[in-house]
């Protein structure tokens, strides 16, 4: 497998303690090439990156997104962590877009996916351009077909922009969605797509037309605040309610530069972290979501390593509230 890399394991180091205190402790890495899954089957976590910035780059946008998922782990290895015994994190390594094929490594990734889904793990991506998002829904798409139940997939994207850009051109990191609904269409399936944090400012009026005949739902920026809470968790709750599971992704563009300089598109009209973290737990709560990645972290332009920060804290939470 060309685009697959293990992990260094080197990546993971903290401060050290005698009882696993800290995530570098309580990680294992894998090779998924090596790998024997039928006997590491469990109620676990599995990280999984994206190293590609190929989708970000034919966007025309800031290339270095191919080194945000090591970047994200190094500073996730800091924390502590508060998993029992029982429950495992395993670090399955990164997919690499090689020679520009960027469609190759979302089909690698999708694979990848389908394989930790079927263990019964959960996975959390880490990107990455948000072309992440449809190699992500490839690996979760297979995997339901094969469940044979009819299930009804829900994705809810944190994020500035829509992600429905037309491909006529070429596909790319703000393709993912209408490649999605594309996808879903020809196979007669719900397009069941939610967008918390939109800008105008960051989406045309064709991107808003489209987002209006797909059917979208999405609650703009200036609404996407603590003051608006009661009316997001009812818009929320009504989405969630209308599927029988979630794919939730979250594009650190969205956050104001505030908080997530490191992207590949920074604008000091963001969100907050806290808007995010009030809806994750609702999603969480609901007992439906089966995967989340995290998209557009570009080291290149982080300060302080504050964005890969944020990052960590939010895979940090997720998985400190599913177990």
């Amino acid at each position: 497998m060309s685009n697959y890399r293990k992990t260094d394991p080197g990546l993971w180091t903290g401060r050290k303690s005698d009882s696993q205190l800290y995530l570098h402790e309580k990680v294992q890495c894998l090779d998924f090439g090596k790998m024997e899954f039928s006997s590491l089957r469990g109620d676990n976590f599995a990280l999984l990156g994206y190293a590609s910035d190929q989708g970000v780059i034919r966007n025309q946008g800031r290339k270095g997104a191919s080194k945000g998922p090591d970047s994200i782990r190094q500073q996730l290895a800091k924390m502590p962590h508060h998993l029992n015994d029982g429950t495992l994190l395993w670090d399955i390594g990164n997919i690499h877009c090689e020679d520009g094929n960027m469609e190759k490594a979302q089909g690698v990734l999708g694979k990848i996916v389908t394989s930790i889904l079927h263990q019964g793990w959960f996975p959390m991506l880490l990107g990455g351009g948000h072309d992440i998002a449809y190699g992500h829904y490839l690996g979760i798409k297979s995997y339901l077909n094969a469940q044979g139940k009819n299930q009804t997939l829900g994705i809810i994207n944190f994020d500035a922009h829509f992600d429905l850009r037309s491909t006529e051109h070429a596909n790319t990191s703000g393709t993912p969605f209408y490649q999605i609904a594309r996808d879903c269409k020809m196979e007669n399936n719900p397009f069941k797509y939610m967008c918390l944090g939109i800008r105008k400012d960051s989406n045309s009026k064709t991107l808003f037309h489209r987002a209006r005949d797909l059917g979208v739902p999405y609650i703009e920026k200036k609404h996407f605040n603590l003051l608006h809470l009661n009316n997001i968790r009812y818009k929320l709750e009504r989405f969630i309610g209308e599927v029988d599971v979630i794919y939730t992704t979250i594009d650190l563009d969205g956050f104001s530069s505030a908080y997530a300089a490191g992207v590949s598109a920074a604008s000091p009209m963001g969100f907050s972290p806290e808007m995010v973290l009030e809806c994750l737990e609702i999603v969480i709560d609901s007992k439906k979501l089966i995967s989340m990645d995290i998209a557009e972290m570009n080291p290149t332009y982080d300060q302080d390593h504050q964005t890969a920060k944020l990052a960590a804290s939010l895979i940090h939470y997720v998985m400190h509230n599913k177990t």
